[in-house]
């Protein structure tokens, strides 16, 4: 017997995950839930205020979504954090200037702790992509450095410390994000390098981490040496052929957001949805609002109907959605760990810090002229950087501190600046890198690069890098300015020697 419309779109509400506005599941959107079957939700800084309210969200989503709900979060470390409270974690490529994989296994499983703790199960983490582009506007800090063995076995440690803790990881960006001009936020990038290039570099540690990673988030690129026609993420000759049975792949494929631009804007997210279903992906991230999802639901629906994807290839699917959701369940633990893991976080902190070209500490007490934004930025990825001020009042623990900020870096005049010996530090607190002016004109004493490392490169002066503006990032920048802490990671991609 031949099912309705309603009926297919509750197996389509199987294969997608969903967002939606606010701090508490609403009757509209609990009844949206429930009437279209659907399992996968993933939660934005937006749905948190605090563990109370996110664990009540959490728990009513679950009631809804039933046992197999699979409850997402992307907690990366760094700037990509979604949960700003619990114990912040060292941006992947901190981890690569640290370069241990126990530190590594031991952030993922402390990560692991407080988002359990708050009803999630799966986590988009570890990133994969590795950092051979330098102007890559969406990856930097995020990827764990450029060469593709210690990348893998470093985020596979932080993998393997998530699961030990319940939850599950999903690595990406399939097949590698890393060497981008384009932010797929906003545009369609292609990474157009011969097969063997991708197999050497981008491809490997997804290849590496394939037996272990139950889940792995595509990529909206277009790869023309394997597919000039799609983006991976509709690409039959990526997730089928290349994944599924050239590498064996057996856990969930999972699109990225299908309300970004390089696909919405192009495609249309129905269209979309279906064509990555029948290139191989197991749920589709239909973000976006209600009036998309349903235009999703609808256009999957529709394609069931017409045996776009047969009963097995749907079966299929429904069975790796449902084994990953029983693998790791969704039950919260209680969370008894946060001083112990802070602790593991600002380890990991401390021992990221990187120094490049000599950097020299000003003497205790002495006046320090501090130049940093006046905004702080999210890119739309990452959380907003750290206030100026935050920044001012940490140095102010140490030294007499003069905050001079700058709206625009590519008109602000270095030369206007007091010239009467102050020790001049900029604080670079957003990851846009710096144009001519910053580059050819600004002479800071101490360029504290709190974001992006590849700013260090931007600006003539010595730096010291964080990866990341979290308090214990500061504090450990703090611990070198008044000699405590010595810099000693070394920075996991070329040029910053």
């Amino acid at each position: 017997m031949s099912k309705s419309h309603q009926e297919l779109r509750k197996i389509a509400g199987q294969l997608i995950m969903i967002r939606f506005p606010g701090t508490t599941l609403d009757a509209a959107t609990a009844d949206f839930i429930r009437e279209n079957g659907i399992r996968g939700v993933c939660l934005f800084r937006g749905n948190m205020t605090d563990s109370e309210q996110l664990g009540k969200l959490t728990a009513d989503l679950r009631a809804v979504m039933g046992p197999d709900s699979l409850i997402a979060i992307d907690q990366e470390g760094g700037a990509v954090v979604r949960s700003t409270w619990v114990p912040a974690p060292p941006a992947a490529m901190g981890l690569g200037a640290a370069d241990d994989t126990e530190l590594a296994h031991r952030t993922g499983a402390a990560v692991a702790r407080a988002v359990k703790a708050l009803g999630f199960n799966w986590n988009f983490a570890p990133v994969l992509d590795l950092n051979n582009n330098p102007h890559n506007p969406v990856i930097a800090e995020r990827s764990f450095g450029a060469e593709p063995k210690r990348a893998a076995e470093l985020a596979m440690a932080w993998m393997a410390g998530s699961h030990a803790e319940g939850v599950a990881c999903c690595v990406k960006h399939f097949p590698g994000h890393g060497d981008t001009h384009v932010d797929s936020h906003r545009d369609l990038p292609t990474v157009n390098k011969p097969l063997e290039q991708l197999e050497a570099f981008e491809f490997a540690p997804f290849k590496m981490a394939a037996p272990q990673a139950p889940a792995m988030m595509t990529a909206h690129i277009v790869y023309p040496s394997i597919d000039p026609d799609n983006p991976a993420t509709m690409s039959p000759a990526i997730l089928e052929k290349l994944l599924r049975k050239d590498w064996q792949y057996r856990g969930v494929i999972i699109t990225d957001g299908m309300d970004m631009h390089a696909i919405a804007g192009r495609y249309g997210v129905g269209n979309a949805a279906v064509r990555a279903l029948t290139a191989g992906a197991d749920m589709v991230m239909a973000l976006g609002t209600t009036e998309t999802q349903n235009e999703t639901l609808d256009a999957i629906a529709k394609a069931l109907a017409e045996g776009a994807l047969s009963d097995e290839q749907v079966q299929e699917r429904l069975d790796r959605l449902s084994a990953l959701a029983r693998a790791y369940p969704c039950k919260p633990r209680s969370y008894k760990e946060d001083a112990a893991d802070r602790e593991i976080m600002a380890e990991g902190w401390r021992r990221s810090l990187t120094a490049r070209g000599n950097p020299q500490r000003p003497a205790k007490g002495s006046k320090v002229r501090l130049i940093a934004r006046q905004d702080v930025v999210s890119d739309g990825v990452s959380e907003a950087g750290v206030p100026a001020s935050t920044v001012a009042t940490t140095l102010g623990k140490l030294f007499d501190v003069e905050l001079i900020t700058f709206a625009d870096a590519d008109t602000f005049d270095w030369s206007s600046l007091p010239q009467d010996g102050a020790f001049t530090i900029l604080a670079s607190t957003s990851r846009l890198r710096y144009g001519d002016n910053a580059r050819n004109t600004w002479k800071p004493d101490l360029h504290l690069a709190l974001w992006n490392p590849y700013q260090a490169l931007d600006i003539n002066a010595p730096a010291l890098m964080t990866y990341g503006f979290a308090a214990p990032a500061l504090d450990a920048v703090n611990g070198w300015l008044s000699g405590a802490l010595e810099a000693q990671g070394r920075c996991p991609v070329p040029g910053f020697a």
